[in-house]
């Protein structure tokens, strides 16, 4: 058996972890080609000078030439260069809350944002309160790699997709990758790939129904996806004017800056992958499409992880076989999943659906998709302050709640940028919002993966098992032992719920799921007004 200091010697430079495994571990996760463990690790083989996916079609290195990095820009900043073949790009990727810090967690979460597209790393130390040395020193713990080794990874990785997927001009790529001049960009990415840009060209079949300004990428997961789940979600909840699913497809309206698109959404027949079909967006946005998608639709989800975690768990252990792969549904934006919840107070799932119509039609902006159905893009907090929002059916007090949101939103008053922890205690600063909303937000809005409606009714009946409701207190302790994974404990219950539902009319979570659609959260209306 290797010593202690030839298993490092054996390893990578060491990140701290990955993910709490062995080498040995590793190793036979690296043989088995298994996809459930794409994107958790790259292999970097010091004979090419290459770094891949664990599902690299390749034969196996040899033992002695094979070293192990959390994250591609870990790999990248050692020196590597990306497999042709695999893709690393492609890989769906690493949650960035796994196993690290609250302030790495919100720098990563800036970076993917296109923080350091703009600014400098100081002023990104600066804007998490501590000091650009120690901000590297986390980075370097947690991650591998440094801030702007991170974000340079991004930006070459997305590029590298846009070549392979799309037949976008090397000179769009570029900016939309972030990039402010093709030479910087050209020199970046021969240093990373050892080839320039256009020697990486390809025409593939997926642009083949794709028209001249429509983009088409595809994201892979991890094994088993949910997709009627999520799909289902997401169709009961469609705001009209903006979001309709149909054939099997999710499609929306968005808005990136002053850019206007058109989302479709689906499942690729045979493969571990959705396909993002985006129609009018400027090339300078697909990059902010990209990562927004990646969390709404929940790509970087590990269900093995999260399905060990709950395996011992009496309450969620049959519901998790039940549904394996489920996801958090994400919202495709923070601001627009707080007005919903804002809406949704107090009345059913179809009436917060037909609030939202009529909150579009008056304040959104109308655009002409040439798609059925998609007629608005949600309105900014600029535009739902200056609207009239009388005789819309809203109450006066979910009005004033709805202005005082915006307000803060579009003061500065609110960062959505910022740790779930921070937006959660931003948002029940705001009058009519209480720990309900500001969790639910924090769940569908930021994509936590810890945050934790305590005060559902429907997670109360169906944790107590009984037709006696758990108290809020008591769902708060029974829920401590799902950490960090209390967002999908949650989406388990909901769903276990809804599934009973129509088969049990008289079943406690039936009347449960019925009472969360009128009164989820009258409590806090009650305390906040």
């Amino acid at each position: 058996m290797a010593s202690r200091a030839q298993r490092q010697t054996l390893s990578s430079p060491r990140v701290e972890d990955i993910l709490g495994l062995t080498v040995r571990a590793l190793d036979r996760a690296r043989m088995s080609r298994d996809p459930r463990f794409d994107g958790k690790f790259f292999i970097a083989i010091t004979s090419t000078k290459i770094y891949c996916r664990p599902i690299c079609p390749s034969p196996h290195a040899k033992r002695r030439n094979v070293r192990y990095y959390a994250t591609a820009a870990a790999a990248a900043a050692a020196g590597y260069r990306p497999c042709l073949r695999c893709r690393p790009e492609a890989a769906p990727g690493t949650p960035a809350w796994l196993g690290t810090s609250a302030i790495v967690r919100r720098a990563l979460r800036l970076i993917d944002d296109g923080f350091l597209d703009h600014k400098t790393v100081d002023e990104l130390a600066d804007r998490l309160g501590i000091g650009p040395r120690h901000l590297h020193r986390l980075f370097l713990r947690h991650v591998g790699a440094p801030p702007l080794a991170m974000a340079l990874t991004r930006r070459l990785h997305f590029a590298k997709r846009l070549i392979d997927e799309t037949q976008l001009p090397i000179t769009e790529i570029a900016f939309a990758a972030g990039f402010k001049s093709i030479r910087r960009f050209n020199s970046a990415f021969q240093e990373t790939f050892s080839r320039a840009p256009r020697e990486l060209r390809r025409h593939p079949l997926v642009q083949s129904a794709a028209g001249a300004d429509d983009v088409v990428l595809r994201f892979a997961f991890r094994p088993p996806y949910d997709w009627p789940q999520l799909r289902d979600y997401l169709a009961r909840r469609a705001a009209p004017g903006v979001e309709i699913v149909v054939d099997n497809s999710y499609l929306r309206t968005v808005r990136i800056g002053n850019s206007l698109a058109v989302l479709r959404v689906r499942p690729i027949n045979g493969e571990d992958a959705l396909e993002l079909h985006v129609t009018g967006a400027t090339p300078a946005t697909l990059l902010q499409i990209s990562a927004n998608a990646r969390r709404a639709f929940d790509i970087a989800s590990d269900p093995a992880l999260i399905a060990s975690a709950f395996r011992s768990d009496a309450l969620l252990a049959t519901l998790v076989q039940r549904r394996p792969g489920l996801r958090i549904p994400g919202a495709w934006d923070p601001f627009e999943c707080a007005v919903r919840a804002i809406l949704g107070q107090q009345i059913s799932v179809p009436g917060a659906r037909t609030l939202a119509g009529r909150l579009v039609a008056r304040a959104g902006r109308a655009v002409a998709t040439g798609t059925a159905g998609l007629t608005h893009v949600f309105p900014t907090p600029q535009e739902i302050v200056r609207a009239d929002l009388r005789r819309l059916g809203i109450t006066q007090s979910r009005i004033e709640a709805i202005r005082a949101l915006s307000r803060a939103v579009a003061e500065g008053a609110i960062d959505f940028h910022a740790t779930a922890e921070a937006v959660c205690e931003q948002l029940t600063n705001v009058a009519g919002i209480g720990d309900w909303t500001a969790q639910y937000v924090a769940l569908r809005g930021l994509g936590e993966p810890d945050a934790f409606p305590a005060s559902d009714l429907v997670l109360r009946n169906v944790a107590s098992g009984s037709d006696a409701l758990l108290s809020t207190k008591k769902m708060q302790a029974v829920a401590e032992r799902w950490r960090p994974w209390r967002g999908y404990a949650a989406m388990h219950l909901w769903s276990a719920a809804a599934d009973h539902a129509p088969s049990a009319r008289h079943n406690p979570q039936h009347r449960a799921a019925r009472l969360s659609e009128r009164m989820s959260n009258t409590s806090e209306i009650r305390k906040r007004n």
